[in-house]
């Protein structure tokens, strides 16, 4: 690969790297296997690197090469996902008791509704640009998305009540 393409990917990388990071923690709540699915993921950009810088939207390239590595790797560990239990997030949180239930709570739903409020909710994208990514159609967003929050709302039960306050 020419010197001048690789720096450019570099500098994409560095630029990049901790907002791929936080959706990946918040896909997979553990810090390590956020930090190896950043690292899949831009390895992945790297391999293709000619063919995705010249995406319309490079940033929602990248998100959607992070989501579909998230999902695969949910289908490839299934037994695993079993035994998972996510580590609280690092200190400095505002609000670390939150944080830790609405963690829990997202590690509670399956993999693609995970990923959808993820995108949904938290990248504030819209029903289209989901629906796109993950390859379904939008009522398939909104359907799931509108289970997904029930059943965070279960889970969370009085907890709910500090999510939607400040």
């Amino acid at each position: 690969m020419p010197p001048e393409i690789r720096l450019d990917f570099e500098a994409y990388a560095r630029a990049r790297q901790q907002q791929l990071y936080r959706i990946a923690y918040l896909l997979c709540g553990d810090t390590h296997r956020a930090q190896d699915l950043t690292q899949t993921t831009l390895t992945k950009l790297f391999q293709h690197w000619r063919r995705a810088s010249r995406a319309d939207n490079l940033d929602a390239y990248a998100k959607t090469v992070l989501i579909r590595t998230f999902l695969s790797e949910q289908r490839s560990r299934r037994r695993e996902r079993e035994l998972h239990t996510p580590i609280a997030a690092g200190p400095g949180a505002d609000q670390p008791e939150v944080r830790i239930a609405l963690l829990a709570a997202l590690a509670e739903l399956a993999p693609k509704a995970r990923a959808m409020v993820v995108l949904r909710y938290w990248e504030d994208q819209t029903v289209e640009s989901v629906a796109a990514q993950l390859r379904c159609r939008p009522g398939t967003v909104k359907s799931t998305c509108s289970r997904a929050l029930t059943r965070l709302r279960e889970i969370l039960g009085d907890a709910a009540i500090y999510v939607t306050e400040g």
